[in-house]
């Protein structure tokens, strides 16, 4: 009996298998953004969060989800916007309150490049940080935007394996 398997997310999750991300540690599976249109892949079952933060001076709802694996942090985090015309300016204000939280000095941080079909924005971002107790923290991120739908996909920890970053951000998908 034949069984087809379909789907880009699924062919990413057996792509990353391949490639030697699957293992104890990063059990990958599937996660919809609750109201939003965003798929993506995290490696352990994710907590969830919702709060309202200033965005473009406005309260505004953020949800995320996030969770820990191999001493790594996965979150997946996106809110609406009331204009989706600000995205471009939600977006970059979220990148630097998101650097400075974790005290990346101004202007240290290095782009990389991310396809993400279906995104009107994407930019992506890796920089040298520290965490609470003043310890090296490492963080590889991703802001786009969809609509009036703004995210950020990102992964924080002392090192960022590769096979784990490639994996979780060859994850999303806005369908």
């Amino acid at each position: 009996m034949a069984v087809s398997i379909r789907g880009p997310v699924l062919t990413a999750a057996l792509a990353s298998c391949l490639l030697g991300a699957c293992s104890p540690t990063f059990n990958w599976r599937e996660l919809r953004a609750d109201g939003a249109p965003l798929v993506a892949l995290m490696p352990c079952k994710p907590e969830t969060a919702t709060r309202p933060v200033p965005m473009l001076g406005e309260p505004t709802e953020l949800h995320m989800h996030s969770c820990e694996a191999g001493g790594l942090t996965f979150a997946v985090a996106w809110a609406k916007l009331d204009d989706a015309t600000k995205a471009a300016e939600a977006l970059e204000q979220w990148q630097a309150a998101s650097l400075a939280s974790i005290r990346v000095v101004p202007g240290a941080s290095t782009g990389w490049v991310m396809a993400l079909p279906g995104a009107t924005r994407v930019q992506g971002v890796k920089a040298q940080g520290s965490d609470h107790l003043g310890q090296p923290l490492q963080t590889q991120a991703v802001y786009f935007a969809q609509g009036g739908w703004v995210y950020q996909a990102a992964v924080y920890g002392p090192k960022l394996p590769e096979q784990a970053t490639t994996a979780f951000f060859d994850g999303l998908n806005l369908p």
